[in-house]
């Protein structure tokens, strides 16, 4: 691994089309001043793309062949949910820093590979939650921290729509891990940066009713206990054919209510009275995370998203799950 003093070198492994992630995830490596020297994909179209993209960078059409490149410091994990863990070990075990994209991968098992790995080899591992800089999020969480609400006692959030899933492979139960495993991946992350507390509990509800060629529940909802007595309540569905609130947070003062058009709407209960106000949602700045594993890598500050933190979520969705299957209260593998 080259030494850190120096500019770091990165690599994106995945350069999928579909979302254009890999020219993304180079980029911002590139605005951090982590230059991205390298990139690999099975498809050698998309090793032709990304030489298009970024003149002279280095390609490769198999991982082995990358990990042998001594120039690359920090691998960046743009695959399929199920390929993640499999890939990050092998980063790890060449001595290369890495990132992964959420989800950070299916298993409590996997995660804990993962932290192993990179623990053993002495580099870092990080799961790109880029979204706790969204500026909806990001207004939400001020409201919170501000105390305009007190202390929040309940949170419901999620999305969707009605309508068929897809036939991708993020419709692909085996390789997205299921229906919760991308968005719902997000809203745990939120969560969990908004309520300060251990999870007592879960209960898990996956249904599958109408869209059987595809492998991926139809309707999930995961409802989340927390010791400290908060409780969430997490949809993600192709089956609503009716809508709700993208979040709706009680507090012992007030509560938020945002519906995804620019501002949140946070009624504060003050001297026997609710008031309404309009806070607008901040600047998203995705930017924010590799500004921030740049800093964490060159000066040693803090890492933002902690390898334990985004174990946590898997924990979760593996837990609910369980409970669905069930029927009962299942407590998440979360330390």
């Amino acid at each position: 691994m080259a030494d850190t003093a120096k500019r770091l070198h990165g690599a994106v492994i995945g350069y999928g089309g579909a979302f254009n992630m890999g020219k993304a995830h180079a980029n911002w490596m590139n605005n951090a001043g982590i230059q991205t020297v390298a990139a690999c994909d099975i498809d050698p179209k998309r090793m032709e793309a990304a030489r298009a993209d970024f003149p002279g960078i280095r390609t490769y059409t198999d991982l082995k062949s990358l990990l042998q490149d001594k120039e690359v410091d920090l691998c960046v994990v743009i695959l399929p949910h199920n390929l993640h863990a499999e890939a990050a070990i092998a980063c790890a075990n060449a001595g290369k820093h890495v990132i992964v994209e959420k989800p950070m991968c299916i298993t409590v098992a996997e995660a804990d590979a993962m932290i192993e790995a990179a623990k053993k080899n002495g580099v870092m591992l990080s799961v790109f939650h880029n979204r706790r800089h969204d500026g909806d999020f990001m207004a939400i969480r001020e409201v919170i921290q501000k105390g305009l609400i007190g202390e929040v006692f309940h949170i419901e959030a999620g999305g969707g729509g009605y309508g068929h899933p897809g036939t991708w492979w993020r419709a692909d139960k085996k390789i997205s891990g299921g229906a919760m495993y991308d968005w719902g991946a997000h809203f745990l992350d939120w969560i969990l940066n908004l309520v300060p507390s251990p999870v007592a509990g879960v209960n898990g509800f996956f249904q599958k009713r109408v869209w059987m060629d595809a492998t991926n529940e139809d309707h999930t909802q995961a409802v989340i206990r927390f010791e400290n007595g908060c409780v969430a309540d997490l949809q993600i569905s192709s089956l609503s054919a009716v809508g709700r609130p993208r979040w709706r947070i009680l507090g012992t003062k007030g509560g938020i209510l945002d519906e995804g058009n620019g501002s949140l709407t946070v009624n504060v209960a003050h001297e026997g009275y609710v008031a309404t106000i309009q806070v607008p949602y901040k600047q998203s700045n995705w930017q924010a995370y590799y500004d921030g594993i740049a800093a964490h890598l060159l000066k040693k500050e803090p890492l933002d998203v902690k390898p334990e933190e985004a174990r946590r979520i898997i924990a979760i969705l593996e837990a609910a799950e369980k409970s669905s299957k069930s029927g009962e209260v299942v407590k998440p593998d979360y330390v």
